[in-house]
C-alpha cells in the first residue's frame, strides 16, 4: 500500500491561483501522484529489499563457506598424494645411490685386483 504524501488539493489551488485552468491543474496533479507512486520507494519497499539482500548475503556466505571447505579437503587430498609421491621418489633415489655405490665399489676393487696382478 502506497500512501502519497503529496497534497493534490493544495497543488491544484496553487496552479489555478497562478492562472492555470483547473482541469489542467488536476491532470498535472494526478500525473504527479502517479509518478510519485511508481517511482518513489517507501520504507516498506526498502525493508523488503533489505530483507531480500540479507537473505542473498546469507546464502552467498553459506555457499562460500561450503566451497572453502571443499577446497580445503581437496587440498589435503592433493597434499597426501604429493607426500606419497615424494616418499616414492626418495626411496628410488636411495636405491639408485646404493646401486651406484655398489657398482663403484666393484669397479674399484676390480681395478685394485687388476693392478695387483700386474704388479706381481
Amino acid at each position: 500500500m502506497n500512501y502519497t504524501v503529496f497534497d493534490t488539493h493544495a497543488f491544484v489551488k496553487r496552479l489555478t491561483a497562478a492562472g492555470m485552468p483547473e482541469a489542467q491543474a488536476e491532470v498535472l496533479a494526478d500525473e504527479r501522484v502517479r509518478l510519485i507512486d511508481e517511482r518513489l520507494a517507501t520504507k516498506e519497499d526498502i525493508a523488503k529489499l533489505q530483507a531480500a539482500t540479507t537473505q542473498d548475503i546469507a546464502k552467498l556466505q553459506a555457499a562460500t563457506t561450503a566451497d572453502i571447505a571443499k577446497l580445503q579437503a581437496d587440498l589435503r587430498e592433493v597434499e597426501l598424494k604429493l607426500d606419497a609421491k615424494i616418499e616414492s621418489v626418495k626411496s628410488e633415489i636411495v636405491r639408485w645411490m646404493f646401486g651406484t655405490i655398489g657398482f663403484q665399489t666393484i669397479v674399484v676393487v676390480g681395478a685394485v685386483v687388476a693392478l695387483a696382478r700386474l704388479a706381481h
